[in-house]
């Protein structure tokens, strides 16, 4: 299989850097005239993927708003995944699982195994019952082609208890990065493990190019710029994806407001890194 690295430096060179979350709020499903139910839920999902899929080279479902509807919800998710990439995007699992052992080995056999129904691109994990812990996610991605997006500074406020607490010589951010450091290195053109940095930590001292992409909510509603960016990330931006989800979402239901919305955060990005 061709490494995840790889296919998203195809993407992002034929399709930009710009990666759109769909997320189905109930806040989301209401402005958009909508109940907060299954066919609703479908409805909304299907006619963001229609219209963002196509023009985007990566799109973020968050499991949680699918699970919360049951069997039916993760029917529509499937749905989801399937045809964004038969649309030609690359599919970023936003379910940010983490655990040890078998269930660590399930959870890449769900969301990193392409025989799966919810076999995707990528996925976002959760390093902090150590980073060992990944390891069946990790050679999942080795064996399948797929990624792996580590959680390392988010921007949440809750995030510096954990973070930026002090392990050894530095901190447990600084760890998880060194750790993705080593599992790309030599990788050309970019390794398949990255790190979910927020767009508005503000500065910091780490050093965040792990030669691996770099997953980064928060741009444009939740304050987050391309200037903050390109100050934080430095060199690392070259590999960075800005993810938005309402700026977009909030253009719809109409397809063609969808997709101009899109294809305006992918332009907005489209420097980044140069």
């Amino acid at each position: 299989m061709t490494p995840f690295g790889t296919r998203l430096a195809h993407a992002i060179e034929e399709r930009g850097r710009f990666c759109v979350g769909i997320d189905p709020h109930a806040a989301l499903l209401h402005e958009w005239g909508l109940d907060d139910d299954v066919a609703s839920l479908e409805r909304f999902a299907l006619t963001v993927v229609e219209a963002v899929a196509p023009v985007v080279g990566v799109v973020k479902p968050q499991s949680a708003f699918y699970e919360r509807f049951g069997s039916r919800g993760i029917a529509v998710l499937e749905r989801v995944v399937a045809e964004s990439r038969a649309a030609g995007a690359l599919v970023l699992m936003d379910a940010k699982r983490g655990d040890i052992g078998s269930t660590s080995q399930a959870y890449a056999d769900a969301y990193l195994d392409p025989t799966s129904p919810l076999g995707s691109d990528a996925v976002t994990a959760s390093p902090y019952l150590g980073f060992g812990s990944l390891d069946p996610m990790l050679e999942a991605c080795r064996r399948h082609g797929s990624g792996l997006f580590v959680l390392a500074l988010t921007s949440n406020k809750e995030g510096p208890e954990v973070q930026h607490a002090r392990t050894g010589d530095g901190t447990v951010a600084g760890a998880v990065l060194a750790h993705l450091r080593v599992a790309n290195a030599g990788a050309d053109p970019v390794g398949s493990f990255g790190a979910v940095v927020g767009a508005t930590i503000g500065d910091t001292e780490e050093d965040l190019d792990v030669n691996g992409p770099l997953l980064v909510p928060g741009f444009g509603a939740q304050g987050g710029t391309v200037d903050d960016m390109a100050r934080i990330f430095g060199r690392a931006s070259r590999w960075a994806l800005p993810s938005s989800s309402r700026d977009v979402l909030r253009a719809g239901p109409d397809v063609g407001a969808l997709r101009d919305a899109a294809r305006r955060g992918n332009d907005a990005v489209r420097g980044l890194g140069a």
